[in-house]
């Protein structure tokens, strides 16, 4: 299946990214990262979801692991900005080509400015969305950063 199906998955094949895709089958109701760590029998912690929000006006991407909540003042530092506050999920999933549940940080119609939080350094390989709700991409956290043009920062509570 890799390379096949969204802009994330087939950015990872131009690139020559390693990296390996898991399918789930996403229920109704249940929160999507929670959702994916407990299908796919992993760590919550290593389960990382994909949210925007609007630092100073300009929307920017925080991926935080599905065990922990955005720290928005965390965030809002980190991107050198005051406040944060989550995006508009119309204007989300319009900036970013994909649907909310589904939103990956790699392959979006327009790169936003991305902040991995941290704890993602502590793992081999971490989980993130692949551009559609039961889809997950694992690689390594260096190529996430690389992919994305993004910086570590302690952004998850």
């Amino acid at each position: 299946m890799a390379g096949k199906g969204t802009p994330a998955t087939a950015l990872l094949v131009r690139q020559k990214i390693t990296h390996e895709v898991h399918t789930y089958d996403h229920g109704a109701g249940q929160a999507y990262g929670p959702e994916a760590a407990e299908r796919l029998g992993l760590d919550p912690e290593r389960v990382f979801k994909t949210l925007v929000a609007e630092v100073d006006g300009a929307l920017t991407v925080g991926v935080v692991p599905v065990s922990a909540t955005l720290d928005l003042k965390a965030l809002a530092g980190a991107a050198g900005g005051k406040r944060a506050r989550m995006a508009d999920v119309a204007a989300a999933e319009r900036v970013t080509g994909y649907v909310a549940g589904g939103i990956s940080p790699l392959g979006q119609r327009k790169r936003l400015p991305t902040v991995v939080d941290e704890s993602a350094q502590r793992w081999d390989t971490i989980f993130c969305s692949g551009g559609r709700r039961g889809l997950e991409i694992e690689l390594t956290p260096a190529d996430l950063v690389r992919l994305c043009e993004a910086k570590y920062a302690p952004i998850a509570s």
